[in-house]
């Protein structure tokens, strides 16, 4: 039941390795703008990741060989439903030419499969952020030109939503859950049944206001600002996502620096502060409707789920809607891990990409 667990991210790369659900290491090894910088695409770094992570397990005294899996972070491939998938050659070559754009966990299959693939062991990714379950209607807009697409912490989402179900004492596939992950964006699903039928697209700042998204905006005077002349269209994306919402406002996307703010008696904090908790309150509201009322649990996850007054003022919204159960931080490796336990043990089959 030995797993290794790979998860890229774009200056770092975390790895960690679990007998079963119980972890036996775990270190997130940082990489300079330097050496990062040498690569002309983030797929080209597959080998120079590759040496790091044979060089850390070397270091920890473990061989690739006494691993049963080897489990990476899911990329941007095509739409595809929930679950684990094995490494096959399609997925290699989605991943490979970025259909979906180049983003650093692109490298999270690649890697299992480099590292597997010569000890005979299966490789697998689980719920990358591109898990689409949307109900038709909530593709549509009111531009025919333009649908809404399924883009959120898939990974985080199921597995927390899968906590809080054993928490219920109930399987997730039984129980109606709203599932919020609140960290440099925020996303919040409707998932009924096992399936995430509506979700904002937080990698595009849809939805609440976040540390980095602006999210949803009025769209007739971002229409005007687009126009304005004053920003190019890269420039605008860049505002919706990635230096829109806090960080536009008050210059930080730390939480723990806007608290500081707050209790020095800023007043423009405070508020962003407070629009940013209710926002998110508002998006779980919408999600309740979605779901008619019948709310088994609210989950709330993520980074800014270990800032107490933040998580107290969205609850003060929520609560009536049913029991909230909170799990902070972004518990990607222990999600990659629990899916790997649940392909050994049977309890689950991997999908096929194709």
């Amino acid at each position: 039941m030995r797993l290794l667990i790979l998860n890229p991210g774009s200056t770092s790369t975390k790895i960690a390795v679990y007998d079963g659900s119980r972890e036996v290491f775990s270190e997130n090894i940082a990489h300079s703008t330097e050496e990062v910088g040498r690569y002309k695409k983030m797929v080209d770094q597959k080998d120079f990741r590759k040496d790091i992570v044979l060089k850390t397990l070397a270091g920890r005294g473990i061989d690739p060989k006494s691993v049963a899996a080897v489990i990476g972070r899911g990329g941007l491939l095509k739409p595809i439903p929930s679950g684990t998938y094995i490494v096959n050659a399609r997925l290699i070559e989605d991943l490979t030419a970025g259909v979906q754009g180049e983003h650093a966990s692109n490298l999270g299959g690649l890697l299992a499969d480099e590292i597997a693939r010569p000890f005979g062991l299966p490789a697998y990714i689980v719920d990358p952020v591109v898990v689409d379950e949307l109900a038709d209607w909530a593709r549509l807009t009111g531009f025919p030109e333009i649908k809404r697409r399924s883009i959120f912490h898939a990974l985080n989402h199921k597995y927390t939503a899968r906590l809080a179900a054993a928490a219920l004492g109930k399987s997730y596939p039984e129980l109606n859950l709203i599932v919020g992950h609140l960290g440099g964006g925020i996303s919040i699903g409707a998932h009924d049944h096992g399936r995430v039928v509506d979700v904002n697209n937080a990698l595009n700042g849809e939805g609440p206001i976040a540390p980095e998204r602006a999210g949803t905006m009025p769209a007739a005077d971002l229409a005007v600002l687009c126009y304005s002349g004053k920003f190019t269209q890269d420039e605008v994306k860049k505002k919706i996502a990635g230096k829109g919402g806090m960080v536009a406002h008050l210059a930080t996307n730390d939480l723990r620096e806007v608290e500081k703010k707050i209790k020095e008696g800023d007043a423009r904090a405070a508020l962003v502060f407070e629009a940013m908790a209710k926002t998110t309150a508002k998006q779980i509201g919408c999600a309740a409707v979605v779901l008619k009322g019948k709310v088994d649990g609210i989950v709330l996850t993520g980074g800014l789920m270990f800032c107490a007054p933040f998580v107290e003022l969205i609850k003060s919204h929520i609560a009536f809607l049913g029991p909230v159960f909170v799990y902070p931080g972004e518990n990607e490796m222990a999600a990659l891990a629990a899916a790997g336990v649940r392909i050994l043990t049977g309890e689950e089959q991997a999908k096929v990409y194709a």
